[in-house]
């Protein structure tokens, strides 16, 4: 989606930073607007993100063979997310979906629409489905719980009252990297296999059939030890800025990792999810642009198996 959203009308708002520039980072209450997130009756302006439709009466099961999740018989109004892999095992593709009996909706990265629609367009063989990049006509909102709806773009500016006025979108990222929550493509890169980025069991379903790259993910599954894992980094709040996305992670001066995203959270002080290599200490304090950085365990760097936090 290429306009910038009619919400950054707004009084207070301020427009975040690429690829998130076309919604509003904050409406003025950083620490404020997290707090009402949390406690709900309020929505997050995601409408930057890319929305595809798929449709058509074998779409569930077409999707279930070539992804990641358990998608056959899935029932209308279920959330779900999926992935989609390389013949190694690495994420090409993330994406949020939910059915409401004969269409598909599903949101992903800003950007990030255009080729997953050509991709599926190419697996369709004959299939019965139709897949469509709907962003034009339709917006994605977050809502507490770090729950999501799609909803009419042109209703953005005259949303139902009960959803209350908007916060910015860094009260959600920081709820979100609270939550170890990956965006794929920010806190991933060409590399990441899902093992690394605490996604089985989130996107991943271990008991389903095959797909294009369950072989690695399995195999990283049964003997453990991914190659790297992502971790929750809890940084020196005395410095003023937050690490750019890729900046190094560093061990007594080598290159360990790299930071995905990071957010000042209103308790939590500035936090970051970064990938490292999975022989770093888990209890070593790391630097990052020369600001000290403690972890916290999502990826479990033995097994591959992801120790995420219940919510709040």
């Amino acid at each position: 989606m290429s306009d910038a959203s009619p919400l950054l009308s707004l009084p207070g708002a301020v427009s975040g930073n690429a690829p998130d520039n076309l919604v509003a980072a904050h409406y003025g209450s950083i620490a404020g607007e997290q707090r009402r997130l949390i406690e709900g009756g309020t929505f997050v302006d995601l409408s930057h993100r890319d929305v595809i439709t798929v449709s058509g009466p074998d779409r569930l099961t077409w999707l279930h063979s070539l992804t990641t999740q358990y998608l056959e018989g899935l029932e209308p109004g279920v959330r779900t997310d999926v992935l989609l892999l390389s013949p190694q095992g690495r994420i090409e593709h993330g994406f949020s979906g939910v059915d409401d009996g004969e269409t598909f909706w599903a949101h992903t990265e800003p950007g990030a629409g255009a080729a997953l629609v050509t991709f599926l367009d190419r697996m369709r063989f004959m299939m019965r489905v139709e897949v469509t990049l709907a962003s034009g006509e339709w917006a994605v909102i977050g809502l507490p719980q770090l729950d999501w709806k799609i909803v009419p773009r042109a209703d953005l500016k005259d949303l139902p009252a009960e959803l209350g006025d908007p916060v910015g979108l860094w009260a959600w990222e920081a709820l979100r990297i609270e939550a170890g929550l990956p965006r794929i493509g920010m806190d991933t890169d060409e590399r990441t296999i899902p093992n690394e980025a605490g996604l089985l069991n989130v996107a991943v379903h271990l008991d389903k059939g095959c797909y294009r790259g369950q072989e690695t993910v399995a195999r990283v599954h049964t003997l453990g030890r991914p190659p790297r894992r992502l971790v929750r980094l809890h940084l020196d709040g005395s410095v003023n800025h937050l690490p750019a996305v890729g900046s190094e992670v560093t061990l007594d001066g080598v290159r360990v990792g790299s930071i995905g995203s990071a957010a000042r959270h209103h308790e939590l002080g500035p936090i970051a999810l970064a990938l490292v290599k999975r022989n770093v200490d888990p209890a070593a304090e790391l630097l990052v642009d020369g600001v000290a950085a403690g972890q916290e365990l999502i990826v479990d760097p033995e097994a591959g198996l992801h120790v995420r936090p219940v919510l709040r």
